[in-house]
């Protein structure tokens, strides 16, 4: 039995959310509102990874903008880490992409993040652009990271490996 589950996010959900980005941001991160005003964003999908005991311990938004989506946000609680669970938010991500007929995903990850950027190469993303002191707490640069068409035979490939991986079932209940 799956000890984790994937819903979409809840006004309930956010305080959860929000000791994930006080412990993996810093000072730094997203406010309440913020959050909140997500939820009422037409072009916004955000899911929550739940826990057995139904408490939010990762979760990942997008924005969805005709045929693109943008990764917004995406983390895990430290202590829930290394444990392919951001694995199962992106294959969430994947399925809401395809569901809404969305081609190309693209993010912003800090250039010094190497293990998020491992991630994302993994699931077959590129850096393909530079954005220039775009992190305001410490000017550093983005790397700009795009899929290439989801639906191209290479990339389905790609996504059914990881789904087989995981077991097929990557915590959406």
């Amino acid at each position: 039995m799956d000890e984790f589950t994937i819903e979409e996010l809840k006004r309930e959900m956010i305080d959860d959310i929000l000791q994930i980005e006080e412990l993996c941001y810093g000072a730094h991160h997203w406010s309440y509102d913020s959050f909140l005003s997500e939820l009422n964003n037409k072009i916004s999908s955000y899911f929550c990874l739940l826990n057995k005991e139904k408490k939010c311990v990762g979760y990942i938004g997008i924005w969805k903008i005709i045929n693109e989506a943008h990764i917004t946000n995406l983390s895990v609680h430290p202590d829930y880490q290394n444990q392919k669970l951001a694995h199962r938010l992106l294959l969430k991500m994947i399925d809401e992409c395809y569901r809404a007929k969305i081609k190309f995903i693209t993010l912003e990850v800090r250039k010094s993040n190497k293990k998020a950027i491992h991630l994302y190469e993994k699931f077959g993303f590129k850096s393909l652009g530079l954005r220039k002191k775009y992190y305001q707490d410490n000017n550093e640069d983005a790397l700009i990271m795009w899929s290439e068409n989801i639906f191209d035979k290479k990339y389905k490939d790609l996504y059914q490996g990881f789904k087989k991986e995981l077991g097929n079932e990557h915590g959406n209940n």
